[in-house]
């Protein structure tokens, strides 16, 4: 009864969205987060339960929709009250299947755009596997228009994608192996900022990824792991940079991989001293045991940790000008999980997931 619930709710979401093509001047809104291994399953479920109240024309997942290297703990507790084994063969097998019944579900119509991230890449899983299983996802309509316009041979999706809306380019990347883009990607990436470039009717860029660019405050957990994620990350900064301030196109840009909330991630001496600060957010706040905050927090605009929650997205506010996206972080409580889910998964696991399901010590 619930889920019927929710997929009305969905529904009723999708019409009063605005439509492709529709007045780019109409206020409107999105929601995105990442990072929904370990409580995901009681965390999303509250996630799109609130996201919907706000009539969200889309859910963007910053990816690790599951840990993979180990069983989730939803996923234990589930198979628990269920009597069946959650060894790690079983879990390997049913992790995405998981996934998408308890995650992308309570979505109902709303589209739900899925991203890669480094847990989707972890053995056995891996980069042609995710593809392989999200494909309806990776090849929705708008997506396969959008990389058909951008390339009659581009027929099969991949786990880097764009759609526009209203104006806006929302773009995901894929830096979930090696913590780098791949020189395809690169090539990819600098097609579609060009075009933006000079398309009249594209006012706004949003990036999505699942690790941040270098340089952040999250530099310690982020693209900076690798000497090409450092390379590769630079090159693409440095390109928004550029369409910001050379062809006056509004950026902003989206990741998750710290399990905590950050606005002003780019607020960094490097950045200062190497072009400019770009917009940035961290938002790994969908489930995923969460992490100290790094000690360069208090440079950021807002920070936060032990929460959860998830980015709202309103374009074109009222009295902005077309293509400003304002960002707000809804945090949720306990009291925000649905009912069935309490009683799925019970109220001390779910007790649990707030009052613990936490990392004390900082990444090294």
């Amino acid at each position: 009864m619930h889920r019927l619930g929710f997929s009305v709710i969905a529904l009723l979401a999708v019409i009063a969205a605005p439509a492709q093509g529709a007045d780019s001047s109409q206020t409107w809104y999105f929601a995105t987060s990442g990072d929904s291994r370990n409580c995901g399953d009681v965390i999303m479920p509250a996630i799109a339960a609130d996201a919907l109240k706000h009539k969200v024309a889309f859910y963007l997942h910053l990816g690790d929709l599951r840990k993979i290297s180990a069983p989730d703990e939803d996923f234990i507790q589930e198979q628990a009250l269920k009597g069946t084994p959650a060894d790690l063969a079983y879990y390997e097998s049913h992790a995405w299947d998981n996934f998408i019944e308890e995650q992308i579900k309570p979505w109902g119509a709303t589209p739900f755009y899925v991203g890669i991230g480094n847990h989707e890449t972890t053995p056995p899983k891996s980069r042609a596997a995710f593809v392989e299983k999200f494909h309806e996802y990776l090849d929705r309509q708008e997506i396969r228009e959008q990389r058909l316009k951008d390339s009659r041979e581009a027929t099969q999706p991949k786990a880097y994608y764009h759609w526009m809306r209203d104006g806006v380019d929302f773009i995901y990347l894929d830096n979930a192996v090696g913590s780098e883009f791949e020189a395809g990607q690169m090539q990819w990436i600098k097609g579609v900022l060009d075009r933006d470039r000079t398309d009249g009717a594209i006012h706004t860029i949003v990036v999505g990824m699942h690790e941040a660019l270098p340089e952040s405050i999250s530099a310690n957990h982020s693209m900076n792991e690798s000497p090409l994620g450092v390379e590769t990350g630079r090159r693409v900064y440095q390109m928004l940079l550029k369409l910001q301030n050379e062809a006056h196109k509004t950026v902003y840009v989206l990741a998750s991989h710290s399990h905590y909330f950050m606005e002003g991630i780019y607020n960094t001496p490097y950045w200062k001293a190497n072009g400019g600060v770009l917009p940035g957010w961290i938002v790994g706040t969908a489930g995923a045991e969460r992490y100290p905050l790094p000690p360069a927090a208090s440079d950021a605009k807002a920070a936060k940790t032990n929460v959860y929650g998830y980015l709202i997205g309103t374009v074109n506010p009222s009295g902005e000008a077309p293509g400003t996206i304002k960002f707000k972080f809804e945090e949720l409580n306990e009291d925000d999980i649905p009912k069935d889910v309490v009683q799925r998964f019970t109220q001390p696991f779910v007790h649990q997931c707030f009052i613990g399901n936490r990392r004390l010590a900082q990444i090294p």
